[in-house]
């Protein structure tokens, strides 16, 4: 199979959030001719002031791209882009390529990997873990699943969005393995909160104890970033708690399937709950702030 370099292939781009959107600039700064579609028409019409194209449908642009990547919210986020008679396989070309990069369970990827073989449409789970900084600067982590030969023939694509990259094994393994890593971003999370609270109600000073704790070697990278934030008390959306909380979802959902025990990724859903049901649009590291107020401290103010 042909590399998929900007000089070799067009591509359309569904779903420009806060990851897709920024994916879909760097795609654009490094020379791909690419078209886009969302619900809402004016995150389309931003991509145009850099040289993209907004397509009218996902038909149209399924017919026109030679490789599609999509980034969603949900499992039902991606059955309605992809399938029916308004969806990319009514409309893609036989020999198309789908990069899938939504966080959703491996039986939906799987699902979509059958359903794109029906059509001739190759398809790879491409999941994404980074947050939204690392996406602007091109070093994500991307975690792959499906076939081999087409995962080498994408590497132009992958090598201008991410860091690194992996093949996992066949169809739903990248998404698998996204739901294996957030299951340690959740976890992670979950025990700074219940760590910093005891510290805090032992009489440490929270600044402190926040900026010393991010110098130790136990806090992984991805959560450095959220104390000096957390300091502040600004829970502003990086990861919005919304999709942790459904990320979370999917992950006792496969525990479930495959009867595996997993008390403690129930528990962190279950604050994750109950910080999602009081407030609004906010960063899953919110969870913080839940567990100070059910141990009595008093709140900062808000990060202005």
């Amino acid at each position: 199979m042909k590399r998929l370099t900007a000089d070799q292939v067009k591509l359309g781009f569904v779903g420009l959030g806060n990851m897709g959107s920024r994916i879909a600039q760097r795609l654009l700064d490094h020379g791909y001719q690419l078209a886009v579609y969302d619900l809402d028409s004016s995150k389309a019409e931003s991509i145009t002031a850099h040289g993209g194209i907004v397509a009218k449908n996902i038909l149209e642009l399924a017919r026109t791209a030679d490789v599609l990547l999509s980034c969603l919210t949900n499992d039902e986020a991606v059955r309605s882009v992809y399938t029916g008679s308004e969806g990319v396989f009514a409309g893609a070309r036989a020999g198309t390529v789908v990069l899938e990069m939504s966080t959703i369970s491996p039986e939906s990827s799987r699902e979509l990997h059958k359903l794109g073989a029906q059509v001739g449409v190759e398809v790879l789970d491409v999941a994404i873990s980074g947050s939204t900084p690392a996406a602007d600067q091109g070093i994500l982590t991307l975690l792959v699943g499906g076939n081999e030969g087409l995962f080498r023939a994408a590497e132009p694509i992958f090598q201008t969005i991410a860091k690194q990259y992996f093949l996992l094994g066949g169809p739903g393994s990248g998404t698998t393995m996204k739901l294996v890593v957030n299951t340690l971003l959740g976890l992670g999370m979950q025990a700074i909160a219940e760590a910093v609270v005891l510290g805090e109600k032992t009489g440490l000073d929270r600044k402190r104890l926040l900026e010393v704790l991010s110098k130790t070697a136990v806090i992984a990278p991805a959560h450095v970033g959220k104390l000096a934030r957390i300091a502040i008390n600004d829970y502003s959306p990086q990861f919005p708690m919304r999709l942790m909380h459904k990320d979370l979802q999917l992950i006792l959902n496969a525990a479930a399937k495959q009867q595996v025990r997993m008390p403690a990724t129930e528990a962190a859903f279950y604050v994750n709950s109950e910080e999602l049901a009081g407030s609004e649009e906010e960063d899953f590291s919110a969870v913080l702030r839940r567990m100070e107020e059910v141990a009595g401290l008093a709140a900062l103010p808000s990060a202005q």
